[in-house]
């Protein structure tokens, strides 16, 4: 068992940062990859970007790169995900999931992944 517990998100205007934490508990914190995922309103949940146990493979979606960073604090079995140059189309909950057989070559699907956090709102005001 997994348990991820999510937290930063909030309101902010274009241009703007904001960091969210997924704070995670149960089993060794190197030995799972991960995710982060989005949903807007009325669209399906879309991969954000991945991170492996260690954190020396990471992996993002096109329209994120360069913006968003994820990182992993071992010591506080936490990962967050840095998020810079916000656009009024990040605007969507932000959820962490946990990928217990690791990245492979499926890191994007949804299915993939065993645990979820619960979700954190991000708005981004034009």
């Amino acid at each position: 068992q997994v348990q991820l517990v999510e937290s930063g998100g909030g309101l902010v205007q274009a241009g703007g940062s904001l960091r969210l934490s997924c704070a995670a508990s149960g089993r060794p914190f190197s030995s799972y990859a991960m995710g982060w995922f989005r949903q807007a309103p009325g669209k399906e949940r879309e991969f954000v970007g991945v991170s492996s146990g260690i954190g020396m493979t990471k992996y993002y979606q096109d329209s994120v790169k360069g913006r968003f960073t994820i990182s992993r604090d071992s010591a506080k079995n936490t990962v967050y995900l840095q998020m810079n140059s916000l656009k009024p189309e990040d605007t969507a909950v932000y959820y962490c999931a946990a990928n217990l057989g690791g990245i492979g070559g499926s890191y994007r699907i949804t299915d993939n992944y065993d645990y979820w956090g619960q979700g954190t709102q991000v708005t981004v005001s034009s």
